[in-house]
């Protein structure tokens, strides 16, 4: 039997069967969370016109220090109409039009009213308190890049740039099967042998952060003609992703049934824990995920290989996991054979991220790992880490 791959080189074998999916025009009011496969770029000069950055009187420098003679106001939508002359003065909110001839705006902190103008007692650089015309971009500069998933920030670039209508990557199908004859509906009473089947809302929570439009349906039992038929469908999706049945029991038959329904396999069993027993394949365009039955372990496949997956399929620019930099808060001993994923709590001390690591880290507990906030790599060796390690440490519902 072949040795299990480190998890670097399973996630180096899955995004290499990733193919971008097919771009689709979508309205910038409807693209947050969407992956952009086009560069956007403004249509305007932003902003589209000279504007004052606050409140007070447009003037010429030249005529300062002095007393100038109000002729009028331009406000937010309403631009004073006419060039300012000698010696004049126009009142001017924030972000309104700075008029033909002025060349500085004076805020009302430094403004003396008197009858009908205005006193200022000290001189302005030309350019004072004024946004130039395209100082933020022009037209034609990129504003959001392809690759990158739409938040706030670049959303309200895009609509102040003009653009309507932005082109991304369609969202991946993701089918969700859960298997096991002992799975149980929540709320439903327990007969002897049976659980809580939680993996289904585990994991379409965890992936429809990461963009996808999640397909579920009910647990299937350990049989092979219900697997085959619920595989069949789930093929049908741009993911499939399933949950036990992978290992080597008796009872463990998605693996076969997926090659009888023309998977192939490119690995099986990662050097990992939890979630060693973890396969990948392909159909067609299908890529093929088998996360363990364990809870926890398939909360650490889902983060390790299939949110990359989801990412890369959507076109985002660096698709693997975001670890940063913490420090560990207790000791632990290192696993020689394989690296481990530990789940803990996040607190800050000194301006540093301590991660302490939560009581109870079996596969199966997933109530005592509900309070987790982040997932600790912990590389395989020999001895013990000490409190105060420098760790890496990836966030736990994030995109």
């Amino acid at each position: 039997m072949e040795s299990p791959l480190t998890f670097e080189e399973a996630q180096t074998w899955i995004l290499a069967a990733v193919r971008t999916l097919p771009a689709e025009p979508v309205r910038v009011g409807d693209a947050a969370g969407r992956v952009l496969a086009e560069d956007v770029r403004s249509t305007i000069d932003l902003p589209p016109f000279p504007s004052s950055a606050m409140d007070g009187y447009a003037v010429r420098s030249v005529d300062l220090p002095g007393s100038l003679r109000v002729v009028g106001e331009s406000a937010a939508g309403s631009p004073f109409e006419g060039t300012l002359g000698p010696g004049e003065a126009v009142a001017i909110s924030t972000g309104a039009v700075v008029p033909e001839g002025a060349d500085a705006v004076a805020p009302v902190e430094i403004v003396v009213n008197k009858d009908n103008g205005v006193e200022i007692e000290r001189g302005l650089d030309a350019g004072a308190s004024i946004r130039p015309r395209g100082g933020d971009v022009r037209a034609g500069d990129v504003v959001a890049p392809a690759g990158r998933r739409l938040g706030p920030t670049a959303l309200a670039g895009i609509a102040a740039a003009g653009v309507g209508s932005v082109s991304c990557a369609h969202r991946p199908r993701v089918a969700i099967l859960a298997t096991g004859s002992e799975l149980v509906v929540p709320g439903e009473p327990l007969e002897p042998g049976q659980i809580y089947e939680s993996n289904t809302l585990m994991l379409a929570a965890a992936l429809a952060v990461a963009g996808a439009e999640i397909v579920s349906g009910p647990a299937v039992r350990d049989d092979e003609a219900s697997l085959r038929d619920a595989l069949g469908r789930g093929l049908e999706c741009d993911v499939l992703v399933t949950s036990g049945g992978v290992s080597v029991g008796e009872h463990d038959l998605v693996r076969e049934v997926e090659r009888e329904l023309g998977v192939e396999e490119s690995f099986w069993r990662v050097a990992i824990k939890p979630g060693k027993p973890l396969a990948f394949g392909t159909r067609g365009a299908t890529l093929v995920f088998g996360l363990p039955g364990n809870p926890v372990s398939a909360l650490v496949g889902a983060e390790l290989f299939v949110k990359p997956a989801l990412r890369a399929l959507q076109g985002v620019a660096e698709p693997l996991p975001r670890f940063e930099p913490g420090r560990l808060g207790s000791d632990l001993r290192r696993n020689s054979e394989r690296d481990e994923f530990v789940r803990a709590r996040t607190r800050t001390d000194d301006d540093a991220v301590v991660l302490d690591p939560l009581r109870g880290q079996e596969s199966h507990m997933i109530a005592s790992a509900s309070a987790a906030e982040a997932i600790v790599h912990i590389p395989r060796g020999n001895g013990e880490l000490n409190a105060g390690a420098v760790v890496s440490w990836l966030r736990l519902n994030v995109p």
